[in-house]
């Protein structure tokens, strides 16, 4: 703002503007000179005219005489000079009126009204009137059309003549040409009225003070203070000042009433009408007279409430982010555009076996680090070429693999850095990864001792399509049914094989399409003609969005063995250690994925911190959108882990108060202001699992709590002593279930409907506790109508 201030000012005091100064002041002395010789003139020959009513001829030959003098001087003024009768037709002008005007009287008749400009003829006629009531007219300012069309401002100076009877019968006058000063007066104004514009519209407080009183001030001011003008102008900046560094702003002001300073900024606190205090960047000029002495202050008051704020938060992310990467358990290095370290952090330190600590690494040169360490990796020369290779191209790199003499595996990752398109550095990272890499080559061993397991066991396993469509079938199943895999793949299963009890399959297949899991015997024709029967346990099969797109089936045949019950409860003792296989198979991986879903989260996380500013809607949205899907498949391992991880040896039971239970449930769960949780009776004290208890607890609640839609939600809690088993009953007035997922929802990754945050595993948990504890689990539910969870737990 004080920018545009002394633009403004320096344009009022252009060169341009003093000129046309200097040449008013000439014309105003002009002026004076002419009007001066006509006042003297004038009343010289009304005292002349006045004498001759009682004087003789030789009077008026003197009245002659004088006249005849007058118009020799007003002929030779220098500002137009006019005669007129009463009809405004011109009687005789000087030559400077004939150059001004334009028209000579000698040469063509001229009349005065004709030449004013029609918004000043109503203002001519009223200055007529009060000319011929006075006798004479000062100071009548008008716009008149000179002959060459052009439009000049005059100010005129005039009185009447009188005849030997003192009647009226023409009238004299002296124009003065101000065009040039109206011009002047319009662009002093006009500065004028930018200058209100711009400190009205200014997005700094400006403030007028005359002796620490507050004079003036802007609109800026009044809403950074709360205070409306009027009552500012009542106050002091004393009065607005907190007091705490009051003293420095005295002091300040002393140096500037002394004159030793003609400016000086300073932070001050000012305190606002509702009590607040608003921080502000305070810039205070003097304004001087001639004589350089301090006539008012102005002061500049810009808000840096929010740049304080921000320089904290940004103090704050930075020491947040120092303690990331310090504690990471990933070998960081940061280097500037000149390859000098400007960060790092002792597991890279370790990594490379480097004896110092990181901060002593700061600002060295790592131009021949690569020559230096490539001793401790295998490939020494492709470690080297690859360094070049990569700080040639700047382009980002992920997940380099790199193989160290002591038998580790390190993964390297190069990320540059820009700001505004020019190259800043960039970032190592180094992680060691040879646990995980041992744990795939042992995991791809599993899997194809799997494989091979699937491929060559007796039992018969095919994978169909939701349309019936064979996608895979294994050697046994071809050895079951007597046709090769090329005649099976791809073609319809109901088509190719023979089934007696056709009726039982298709029943089968619609349950497939429901999430529901059987097993069940048919009657089939093999290829040679002989009726074979198959036991087969199907089941669903998803995609990842929790969809069913076909179902697959292990078939055993029974025929020789159908009444062999220990063969078969072996085959399903098999059955049962390959899923527990899975399972375990499951909560390792489960394990694994949690490291990548947090490196994930932090990266965007230091993405919409850093770069909050540069980052439009667009980028934000999907930044948040990855943060969602973190937490949802977080959510989804920690409830895999949870669930795996409840069993009967996990239990350690103890005294539980559900009294206490659900009020530490209502504490720490998002409850909305719509909705009550409420125990209806007295809950007991039980001997549970206290964690166990609480999750199950908190799960319904939870679950009662969001799918609540009505402005007044209940959750209301109840217990009913069974004897041998507690009762509980936890009813909401929520949205319902539909009375299809009441068995479906129990079931471990099964959700109602298209809900993205629902892990399909929260009431699977709930019903394994429940178990555990020796009780069952059932609901009562109608859409619209809420929800009622019923559960008993043993005594």
């Amino acid at each position: 703002m004080a920018p545009k201030l002394n633009s403004t000012l320096s344009k009022m005091d252009s060169k341009e503007v003093v000129l046309l100064k200097k040449a008013l002041e000439r014309q105003k002395k002009a002026r004076q000179q002419a009007e001066r010789i006509l006042e003297e003139k004038s009343k010289e020959l009304y005292d002349v005219t006045h004498h001759l009513k009682q004087a003789n001829s030789k009077l008026e030959n003197l009245l002659s005489e004088k006249a005849s003098e007058m118009d020799g001087v007003f002929i030779n003024i220098i500002d137009p000079y006019v005669v007129m009768d009463l009809e405004f037709n011109v009687i005789n002008m000087n030559a400077s009126a004939k150059e001004f005007l334009g028209y000579d009287h000698s040469l063509e008749p001229i009349n005065l009204s004709k030449l004013v400009h029609p918004d000043y003829v109503q203002y001519t006629v009223e200055s007529f009137k009060s000319l011929l009531e006075v006798g004479t007219l000062k100071n009548y300012r008008a716009k008149i059309q000179v002959k060459d069309q052009s439009e000049k401002w005059v100010q005129i100076n005039s009185s009447l003549i009188y005849d030997k009877a003192h009647k009226p019968i023409a009238a004299q006058g002296i124009i003065r040409d101000i065009t040039r000063e109206m011009e002047i007066n319009e662009l002093l104004g006009e500065q004028r009225k930018q200058l209100d514009i711009i400190v009205e519209n200014s997005p700094l407080g400006i403030v007028l003070a005359d002796k620490g009183k507050i004079i003036k001030t802007n609109t800026t001011f009044s809403e950074l203070l709360g205070y409306d003008s009027d009552e500012l102008n009542t106050m002091s900046i004393r009065d607005i000042s907190v007091p705490d560094n009051d003293d420095d702003t005295q002091k300040m002001m002393e140096r500037m009433n002394r004159g030793d300073l003609d400016k000086f900024v300073i932070i001050k606190k000012y305190c606002k009408k509702d009590g607040s205090v608003l921080l502000a960047k305070t810039s205070v000029s003097a304004v001087k007279d001639s004589h350089g002495n301090m006539e008012y202050q102005v002061a500049l008051i810009e808000d840096i409430s929010k740049e304080v704020e921000a320089e904290e938060q940004l103090r704050a992310s930075e020491n947040r982010l120092s303690t990331l990467i310090a504690n990471l358990q990933t070998g960081v290095l940061l280097e500037d555009e000149n390859r000098k370290i400007a960060l790092t952090n002792q597991m890279f330190c370790s990594l490379f076996k480097i004896p110092v600590a990181p901060e002593s690494l700061k600002g060295a040169d790592c131009s021949d680090a690569a020559e230096q360490n490539k001793i401790y990796f295998k490939d020494q020369k492709g470690f080297v070429s690859r360094i070049e290779t990569i700080l040639k191209q700047r382009k980002l790199v992920l997940s380099d693999e790199l193989e160290m003499v002591d038998g580790r595996i390190l993964e390297r990752d190069y990320i540059p850095i820009s700001n505004n398109g020019a190259y800043k550095g960039h970032l190592w990272t180094y992680q060691d990864v040879t646990l995980r890499k041992n744990f795939k080559k042992n995991l791809e061993a599993e899997k194809e001792k799997y494989s091979n397991i699937i491929a060559n066991m007796n039992l018969g396993l095919i994978e169909v399509d939701n349309n019936g469509i064979i996608q895979l079938t294994n050697q046994s199943f071809s050895k079951m049914s007597g046709f090769a895999q090329e005649e099976l793949l791809g073609r319809p299963a109901t088509d190719i094989l023979k089934v007696r009890n056709r009726e039982v399959v298709e029943e089968r297949t619609n349950k497939r399409l429901k999430g529901i899991s059987d097993s069940y015997e048919i009657e089939v024709q093999h290829k040679n003609g002989s009726t074979r029967h198959w036991l087969i346990s199907g089941a669903p099969r998803y995609d990842d969005a929790k969809n069913v797109i076909g179902s697959i089936g292990i078939h055993l045949d029974i025929t020789n063995q159908k009444q062999l019950e220990l063969q078969k409860e072996r085959l399903l003792q098999e059955l049962e250690k390959s899923n527990q296989g899975l399972q375990e198979y499951a909560h390792i991986v489960s394990h694994d994925l949690k490291s990548p879903l947090r490196s994930i989260s932090a990266l965007s996380s230091w993405l919409t911190e850093d770069y909050h500013d540069i980052l439009d809607d667009n980028g934000k949205f999907n930044l948040q959108q990855i943060q969602e899907k973190i937490e949802g498949m977080d959510n989804l391992i920690d409830g895999i882990l949870k669930y795996s991880s409840i069993n009967s040896d996990t239990l350690d039971t103890t005294a539980v108060d559900l009294n206490i239970v659900v009020q530490e449930i209502r504490e720490i769960i998002f409850v909305p202001d719509n909705v009550n949780v409420i125990i209806m009776n007295p809950l007991p004290m039980i001997t549970a699992d206290k964690t166990q208890i609480h999750q199950l607890f908190q799960n319904l609640i939870s679950n009662a709590v969001v799918n609540i839609e009505e402005e007044e939600g209940l959750v209301e809690i109840r217990s009913v002593d069974k004897k041998t088993h507690w009762e509980f009953s936890i009813k909401d007035n929520g949205v319902g279930i539909p009375k299809e997922y009441h068995e479906k929802i129990f079931k471990i990754f099964q959700s109602i409907g298209n809900e993205e945050r629902s892990t399909g595993i929260g009431l699977s948990i709930v019903k394994k506790i429940i178990d555990l504890h020796e009780g069952k689990i059932w609901l009562e539910s109608e859409v619209g109508q809420g929800t009622t969870f019923y559960f008993t737990l043993k005594k």
